[in-house]
């Protein structure tokens, strides 16, 4: 059932990598990206809230990235409201998203995606995405460029599943469950991470920076949305990795970017 629900959750996908401002190709000049306004729409048969951070028509590129994720999941909306035809749904369908500015650093610019979308069942869909850019080299930071071997994410998979192994554990054991429907609990808990942090960079293409006073990444924070790691009652999990455990796996060209141990 697990698995069902996740499929039923499925989300825009993640920008590919290293997007950049699309350029004239003729005058070699940035093409023109069209500024993010707020969006709230109401009838009666959807809902659409979209709201944006304030500076996010500073980086043009970045606002591209953030339009075409969040232009993915109203198309989403409006297929399932056209499947109506000219009936109306019991409830309005609704979709909710909110972009929020993490870090704003000369070297970075870090913005979350967190909302729902509604298109009947019990509950919404969560969206959850993370968008990280780099002004200078004008393009999104993305998992497989920051960690291109997979054995770093073995690495880096192993560290976060202790995390969430444990944090299974502590719940279970403040619960008080019975010894028998403990190891049931666990037992399910640690299959769902297990298989949703397999060393497979998809598992962590969602992530956001931690930084320090001067600007360096000290920790990145993996953003796991309901179903991935747990169910959906558990709501979107986190795991903050340290940089002395991701600096051993980095590309290189992004060391730079993080705080020395």
């Amino acid at each position: 059932m697990a698995a069902a629900c996740k499929r039923e959750a499925d989300v825009p996908a993640a920008p590919a990598p290293a997007q950049t401002v699309p350029a004239d190709t003729a005058t070699g000049t940035v093409a023109a990206v069209p500024e993010l306004k707020d969006v709230i729409e109401t009838t009666e048969g959807y809902i659409v809230g979209i709201s944006y951070p304030p500076t996010i028509n500073k980086y043009p590129g970045l606002a591209q990235a953030v339009s075409a994720y969040a232009d993915a999941a109203r198309a989403e909306l409006m297929q399932a409201v056209a499947g109506f035809g000219n009936d109306k749904p019991s409830a309005p369908y609704e979709l909710s998203l909110s972009f929020e500015q993490l870090v704003e650093t000369p070297e970075l610019v870090a913005v979350a995606a967190d909302g729902s979308r509604y298109t009947g069942g019990a509950h919404g869909e969560p969206l959850v995405a993370r968008f990280v850019w780099l002004p200078a080299q004008n393009k999104l930071l993305t998992a497989s460029e920051l960690v291109p071997r997979v054995e770093g994410w073995a690495a880096i998979a192993t560290y976060i599943r202790e995390q969430l192994h444990t944090s299974v554990s502590v719940r279970a054991d403040a619960d008080e469950m019975p010894p028998e429907e403990r190891l049931e609990f666990v037992r399910t808990a640690d299959k769902m991470i297990d298989e949703g942090t397999a060393p497979d960079v998809a598992n962590f293409a969602a992530f956001q920076p931690i930084v320090d006073a001067q600007g360096r990444i000290t920790a990145l924070r993996f953003v796991f949305p309901p179903y991935q790691v747990g169910p959906y009652a558990d709501g979107t999990q986190t795991v903050d990795v340290p940089a002395a455990v991701l600096l051993p796996h980095l590309a290189p060209e992004y060391t730079g970017l993080f705080a020395k141990p």
